[in-house]
């Protein structure tokens, strides 16, 4: 696939493609704003894309940090497609914004990774909080950046990951915030989801966790809370990022956080009783 799948179909008509197919066209076409809420009951995923000779640290910090980083797809070496996920699925091309990074920074945010590809690059796929959501909302809890249509809240914490190899640092968390018991309503349901992150790491008050300022996120957007509500905080596949900033790794693509790969998989497939 060339580069033109960005520009070669925008007038594309996905009235017959499956929702999760569909989203990836879109992205394919252009679409760069976030995905929440998007392909409803299919799972998204955050992304890690590494050099062959980093990928069985990541692989190692992912297997230790099972919570902030639990590994649903993962490509061979060069490979851009993971068939499991998506038969048609090309990696460089089918999430809506991409980050770039050099020795720990981000260089770049475009739209497909074509020119940014290489033969040594392995991808990481790990379980996105977007899979859960679909749970707590047909249990009727509020999620509230999907009602104000914004990316969900993320930190950094004072939460230590387990290391590997260069990779270190604080786990990331999203916030979604809910009534008392909404909130232990909200620890039920995704307890059963533990391969998108499964019950929150931390409710109440977030300073002690680190968290200087629930209403400056390091990504995604404030949404607000209300004098009688929790903030609940959840691990999140963001954390990849922080290491990859702190390790200050020469070269790695992640996703623009809130903006996800949607697979093929279903949410349901991910629940345990």
């Amino acid at each position: 696939m060339t580069s033109l799948a960005r520009t070669e179909r925008p007038g594309h008509d996905t009235a017959d493609l499956s929702p999760s197919v569909a989203a990836r066209h879109a992205c394919r076409s252009g679409m760069s704003s976030s995905t929440a809420g998007v392909a409803n009951g299919f799972v998204q995923g955050n992304l890690a894309i590494l050099p062959e000779k980093l990928a069985s640290a990541f692989h190692r910090f992912c297997q230790l940090n099972p919570k902030p980083c639990p590994i649903i797809g993962m490509s061979d070496v060069g490979d851009p497609h993971i068939p499991a996920l998506g038969i048609d699925l090309d990696i460089r091309t089918d999430l809506p914004r991409y980050r770039v990074w050099r020795d720990g920074e981000v260089v770049e945010e475009p739209t497909d990774i074509m020119t940014h590809w290489r033969d040594d690059l392995v991808t990481f796929v790990i379980g996105c909080s977007f899979s859960f959501e679909e749970a707590l909302l047909n249990e009727g809890l509020p999620i509230r950046h999907i009602e104000r249509k914004v990316r969900v809240p993320m930190f950094r914490t004072n939460i230590a990951c387990s290391p590997a190899g260069p990779f270190a640092g604080p786990m990331v968390v999203s916030m979604r915030p809910f009534k008392p018991a909404d909130a232990i309503r909200a620890v039920q349901v995704t307890s059963r989801f533990p391969a998108v992150h499964g019950a929150p790491v931390h409710l109440g008050h977030p300073h002690s966790i680190g968290i200087a300022d629930i209403n400056k996120p390091d990504y995604g957007d404030p949404v607000p809370v209300g004098p009688d509500e929790l903030p609940v905080f959840w691990a999140c596949g963001v954390t990849p990022q922080s290491v990859i900033a702190a390790a200050k790794v020469p070269f790695a693509i992640t996703h623009a956080p809130g903006l996800m790969l949607v697979t093929d998989l279903m949410n349901k497939q991910l629940a345990v009783l």
